[in-house]
């Protein structure tokens, strides 16, 4: 098992449209502490941007007030590691506009894979992801908020990853915490030898 040397990944945190525990489809809240783990993530594995995606206006000044105390506040100059976690943080309206900005930067559209915490029988496995990454194509790794995606999310993307299993029955890890395990299976130097 290689290495993957600066593979072509980014990550979407969708907070809509995502799924409540009913079911129903909503927007859901930025959280500070998603922000603040994922962007260092993100930097840790090399990954090139984390679009943060959500239409709400409010929520948008959020990030944009949180990633600018990191990127150009009293943070920045506090903390300059967190600085660089930061600058990968991308705000999107919607899915279909952190394509584009993929696109735009690579001049091809990236492979779009969802993640669930759902058992899926058209699932790809983390292994056959790496693979993919290691030829080079550039992909979108989209997580959800909130429940999960929504199926219309589900549906529209060119893969379905799947899910992280522990060795308990239970299985609801934070979005944060399934990221990092996920990027580590991914591109990490966890699996070399194995």
């Amino acid at each position: 098992m290689h290495v993957l040397p600066n593979p072509e990944l980014y990550m979407a945190l969708v907070h809509f449209p995502v799924i409540n525990k009913n079911g129903e489809t909503i927007a859901s809240a930025v959280t500070n502490l998603d922000l603040h783990d994922m962007a260092r993530s993100c930097r840790t594995y090399g990954v090139r941007g984390l679009f943060v995606v959500t239409p709400l206006e409010d929520q948008k000044r959020l990030v944009e007030r949180i990633s600018g105390h990191w990127t150009a506040g009293l943070g920045a100059r506090h903390n300059p590691d967190r600085k660089e976690a930061f600058s990968l943080i991308r705000l999107s309206h919607d899915l279909e506009e952190a394509v584009l900005a993929v696109e735009k930067i690579h001049g091809q559209q990236p492979i779009v894979v969802v993640t669930t915490a759902k058992f899926s029988e058209n699932a790809i496995s983390h292994e056959a992801l790496r693979e993919i990454l290691a030829g080079g194509q550039p992909c979108l790794l989209v997580f959800g908020t909130a429940w999960g995606l929504a199926e219309s999310l589900l549906l529209s993307a060119d893969k379905v990853l799947e899910p992280v299993r522990g060795t308990a029955s239970y299985n609801h890890l934070s979005v944060r915490s399934a990221a990092a395990i996920l990027l580590d299976r991914l591109v990490g130097h966890g699996l070399e030898g194995r």
